[in-house]
């Protein structure tokens, strides 16, 4: 009997273990999947994707950002739903194309003329600020984020007036003018009134004069171990290009480097710098193996061969920025994740339509995540799982005034789709002479982008490539058809 109570005994103390142990083993990955990391989101202003070291870039300094990319998964073949400045940031905050989320331009109506030549800060602000409605009534990643405990800090280039508007907690852009501000971030109205121009206003500060607003907001949520996103958006390298003169130092007379992309290249190691002040704060301050990086350019910008002011400075090439071309549409994806993702170089194609929901899975939202059109990048970031080969990417080129709002398909001028190496751009809303809105292309046209990067050679009339003209065009349609 004695022997019987003390196997009775074991066996009760050996399912109490097992029950103590799943316990814990529950407990463990409860607080595993609880565990959210902190993002740092790098979004460089007007940059094309070519211009860094990690891209083959032999010229232009960028040792910095080349560091991050040596320790990324580094998505080389990345696409911007569209080439110029607010709608492709709305696309990092809403997860949503232009057309999805209605913000499509910079400068909602009457466009940035009339808005300069009205007379009162009040009048300015009353006509601008109903567009805001647009990004308040989306459930944008600052504001899912903030809901499950984060505290998001918006700095840099900023088009939705307050930074409460997008759901950020804290930030920089109060849609105030700033005195004496020389860089940007201020309209000036018919009578000299300064008003807020509408793209970043104080948040420009960020990277240009300070760092410092986003190491106390840092420090502050570390303190209390609460998660953080950093939208670190700075007005850099756009132009104007008056950068400290030791960045003009590093390009003058300098073999192969050209007089129009002195100002430009400056800029671009001006900002690759203050992108390893940020990455080095993170290291020292938090729990880097708990924090994501992603870099992103909002759109592409190539210096031309027209000056302009301030000294040195030139205007962009047509086929960069605001145009349906790669040096407009193209920006590598950039994710660091120590322990996580994996270095590698991926070639498959992806999109800035899919930054939202690889950052909400991150954070673990993934019912949220479900929502958006883009995928899911971290699969392929921690070497788990590749990226269909034959994605399709998408994209739409408006005039940077809208003509009215929640109307995209009035003001669209073209389209575009690549899979594999071709790319369509067809044309939309061409006036009584057949031009489109800035007159980029007539008609439809096909390139072999891989052959033929810098799109000189229209297929479009090509037998060889009917069946896939036909196909680029279903898929096209498919994604969104603008005038069904």
């Amino acid at each position: 009997m004695p022997r019987l109570i003390e196997l009775r005994i074991q066996a009760l103390l050996y399912c109490l273990l097992l029950v103590l142990g799943g316990f814990t083993f529950c407990r463990t990955t409860l607080a595993e999947d609880s565990r959210r990391p902190n993002i740092v989101m790098i979004i460089s202003d007007d940059q094309t994707y070519r211009d860094f070291g990690f891209m083959g870039n032999r010229q232009i300094k960028t040792p910095q950002i080349d560091q991050l990319a040596a320790q990324s998964a580094r998505f080389v073949n990345g696409y911007l739903p569209t080439s110029v400045c607010s709608p492709s940031l709305a696309t990092l905050l809403t997860g949503l194309f232009p057309h999805q989320s209605g913000i499509h331009y910079n400068h909602p109506p009457p466009g940035n003329s009339a808005f300069n030549r009205m007379t009162s800060r009040k009048e300015y602000e009353q006509t601008r600020s109903p567009a805001f409605q647009l990004i308040q009534s989306v459930d944008t990643l600052p504001r899912l984020l903030a809901a499950h405990g984060y505290r998001c800090l918006q700095t840099g280039k900023f088009w939705e007036g307050h930074y409460r508007n997008a759901g950020f907690t804290d930030g920089m852009t109060i849609f105030e003018p700033v005195p004496g501000q020389t860089f940007g971030g201020n309209r000036k109205l018919a009578k000299g009134t300064l008003a807020a121009h509408g793209n970043g206003d104080w948040g420009l500060k960020i990277g240009r004069e300070t760092m410092q607003p986003i190491y106390d907001f840092v420090k502050d949520c570390e303190k209390d171990s609460t998660p953080w996103l950093v939208w670190y958006a700075p007005y850099l390298p756009h132009q104007p290009h008056d950068s400290p003169q030791k960045y003009f130092d590093l390009y003058r007379n300098q073999p192969g480097v050209k007089k129009n992309e002195i100002a430009y290249y400056a800029s671009c190691t001006e900002f690759d710098d203050t992108v390893g002040e940020l990455v080095h704060f993170v290291e020292k301050e938090a729990d880097v193996k708990n924090t994501l990086f992603l870099f992103v350019i909002d759109n592409g910008w190539t210096p031309g061969e027209r000056p302009m002011q301030p000294q040195e400075n030139y205007h962009h090439t047509k086929a960069s920025k605001r145009s349906p071309f790669e040096d407009g549409l193209r920006s590598p994806i950039l994710i660091r994740w120590d322990g996580v993702t994996q270095p590698a170089t991926l070639t498959e194609l992806v999109s800035s339509i899919d930054v939202v929901p690889t950052l909400l899975n991150a954070a673990g939202l993934k019912k949220e995540a479900q929502r958006l059109p883009g995928v899911n990048l971290l699969p392929a970031a921690e070497g788990k799982e590749a990226l269909p080969a034959d994605r399709a990417v998408y994209g739409a080129i408006f005039p940077g005034d809208a003509s009215s709002l929640k109307h995209p398909e009035r003001d669209v001028a073209h389209r575009w789709v690549r899979q594999g190496n071709l790319k369509l751009i067809t044309s939309h809303n061409a006036n009584a002479q057949g031009k489109t809105w800035n007159n980029y292309i007539r008609g439809d046209v096909l390139y072999d982008v891989v052959k033929d990067p810098g799109e000189t050679n229209n297929l479009i009339d090509d037998p060889q490539f009917k069946v896939q003209q036909q196909t680029l065009h279903k898929l096209l349609n498919q994604w969104w058809n603008p005038e069904s």
